[in-house]
């Protein structure tokens, strides 16, 4: 559900001055990094209340929960998740496919979706309804006519899943081919996945079924949940001709041989 704040045109909440003050003392130093950013949220919220809208990757951004990772790293550091975003945009041309299961806010897919062009097709995977409506807003902040927001989870099989959060979500899952398929997907040039640990449990059934000329150029995968995996969805994508391109804090990224 959206509030009446998301309906107001965006900039209608840009920061005020000493909100900025903030913002480009946090650019410009090592306050951008994650240890201080929920100091600077605190004072950002000190400093006026409400939501903050911004400009990212070449896009524009409503941005709420300041508790939120990714929206903080929106926020205060102009390179938040520049390694991956350029990985994934060597891979992603004009006209490109990019899919983001477990898409937040739309950190990667709103800027790739503006990378790829209007011609270019963007499908964003997300379980949570308060995240998917702010994807939802700041898709439509940017312009953007070639995003699809698929309103569930990406799964190891077609149901429902429970999301942990705070007061529990249920929601519809579904597994990644089933998606594709029934959006009319043919193929995919670049992919980024983060869904909370689940990452085996959404790669390992679609590249055992998915025709090969579904499988992406290039992955970025979230191993921050790695120990909980049942199976290494690495090793298995290694074994189907994947070679590791390189590693963040956060994602390993590989591309397809």
């Amino acid at each position: 559900m959206t509030s009446g704040d998301d309906q107001k045109p965006f900039g209608r909440y840009a920061p005020n001055a000493l909100q900025r003050a903030v913002i480009a003392a946090a650019h410009s130093s090592s306050l951008k990094h994650g240890a201080f950013r929920p100091w600077l949220s605190h004072l950002v919220r000190l400093f006026g209340a409400g939501p903050i809208d911004v400009s990212y990757q070449g896009a524009s951004f409503r941005l709420h929960d300041l508790a939120s990772g990714a929206e903080r790293g929106v926020l205060f550091n102009p390179d938040y998740n520049l390694p991956e975003l350029d990985f994934l945009r060597e891979y992603l041309p004009r006209g490109g496919v990019f899919v983001d299961a477990g898409a937040n806010v739309g950190t990667y897919a709103v800027p790739l979706a503006k990378h790829v062009g209007a011609n270019g097709r963007v499908i964003a995977i997300e379980p949570l309804p308060s995240a998917g409506a702010r994807l939802a807003f700041n898709a439509s902040a940017s312009n953007l006519t070639n995003l699809t927001l698929v309103k569930g989870a990406a799964g190891e099989t077609d149901g429902t899943l429970e999301i942990k959060t705070r007061s529990g979500v249920e929601g519809p899952s579904y597994r990644l081919l089933t998606i594709l398929n029934g959006i009319g997907i043919d193929h995919i040039d670049a992919m980024k996945i983060g869904v909370g640990g689940f990452e085996d449990r959404v790669l390992v059934p679609f590249f055992h079924d998915a025709p090969q000329v579904l499988w992406p150029k290039a992955v970025a995968i979230e191993h921050l949940k790695r120990t909980v995996w049942q199976n290494d969805c690495i090793a298995d994508m290694t074994a189907r001709g994947y070679a590791i391109a390189g590693r963040t804090r956060s994602n390993t990224l590989l591309v397809r041989r």
